[in-house]
């Protein structure tokens, strides 16, 4: 474990490379290190990953920030055990590597693994949910460390019974893969598309993850530091889900604006219908590259869901950007977009 720092940046450990200072700052490069600075660490605690869904305050966060770099992991079978710090995308593609399936329409997304089972993490068709089947935690409540399964996780879209929380420290995830070499179903109409396949059918994983890096490249959602389009925390808004009884409402204010004869994406879901949050901003009058205070925040020139620190931006920024976007939908539609990312020291 490194020393304890003070006054470090958080910015610096941010995709959006937006937050301003920690009182108190560790590593942690084994899950023993883990434990000792998340029990010195008292009340103020806040865990980071990759940084890749973190929106933090310019007034940075009063407490300790431990860095979980834990990595690694065991292959029994399909059956891995991964660190909680390991970097996802790097274990995506080992797994591509060893013939073995589940993860690879979730290649290219940001962070670490110990975060994809708070978020329930999900791209083209595929959520963690599906391949997750159960996760070691440290309980800060009772200093125990237990495991806990997949039906014990509360899963739905984007999130689980650990979002919001520090209670459930995530010190591994167990998956379980397939060892044919194939991927899961692609269920995804675009990667579907991409790949020149029917829905439903499996390809060869490499094949699979070629394709869903490129989609995402091409919505600058592959972590590049020379392009400002992918200095963001990936969608910043989580599609809405619109309880059936409110659906007929909606569409029609949705047809008084855009026409009675647009097509809107809806898919089903639990406890509604999910319609598309990108849509929705786009049509409210929102378009790619739609700029925010100065210039120094846009939305990106290659996806409107993505918030973008062009270089110079302050978190105060983002958010007035956030707000613009969420309350020209509200207004337009009805519909009330909410943030994906974890606000730490600021809201919306």
């Amino acid at each position: 474990m490194t020393p304890v720092e003070t006054r470090t940046v958080l910015a610096e450990h941010t995709t959006l490379r937006l937050g301003g200072p920690a009182r108190a700052f560790v590593v942690a490069e084994s899950t023993e290190d883990l434990l000792s600075a998340v029990r010195a660490a008292g009340d103020r605690l806040l865990l980071l990953g990759g940084g890749s869904n973190l929106v933090i305050g310019d007034a940075g966060f009063d407490g300790t920030v431990v860095k979980v770099a834990t990595r690694g992991w065991r292959i029994d079978g399909g059956s891995v055990v991964v660190a909680a710090g390991q970097n996802w995308d790097e274990f995506v593609a080992a797994m591509v590597e060893a013939g073995l399936g589940g993860v690879e329409c979730l290649s290219g997304i940001p962070g670490s693994v110990g975060a994809t089972p708070i978020q329930n993490v999900g791209a083209y068709g595929c959520e963690i949910a599906d391949v997750l089947t159960s996760v070691e935690c440290y309980d800060r409540r009772t200093g125990e460390v237990r495991t806990m399964g997949a039906d014990e996780l509360g899963f739905a879209y984007r999130t689980s019974v650990l979002k919001g929380t520090d209670a459930g420290i995530v010190l591994n995830v167990r998956f379980a893969l397939s060892t044919d070499g194939l991927s899961v179903p692609v269920r995804y109409a675009e990667l579907a598309r991409a790949l020149g396949v029917e829905q439903g059918e499996r390809v060869p994983v490499a094949k699979a993850r070629e394709a869903v890096l490129a989609l995402r490249r091409g919505k600058g959602m592959v972590l590049d530091p020379a392009d400002h389009d992918t200095w963001s925390a990936g969608s910043f808004f989580t599609n809405p889900i619109v309880p059936e009884a409110e659906l007929p409402e909606v569409l029609a204010r949705i047809a008084d604006v855009v026409g009675e004869d647009v097509a809107v994406p809806r898919y089903p879901a639990d406890g509604g219908v999910k319609l598309s949050a990108a849509w929705l901003i786009e049509r409210a009058g929102f378009a790619k590259g739609h700029p925010g205070p100065g210039g120094r925040v846009a939305l990106s020139g290659k996806h409107t869901l993505a918030l973008t620190n062009r270089g110079s931006a302050s978190t105060a920024d983002l958010l007035v950007l956030a707000r613009e976007v969420r309350d020209g939908v509200h207004a337009r539609f009805g519909v009330r977009l909410r943030p994906e990312p974890l606000l730490i020291n600021c809201s919306l």
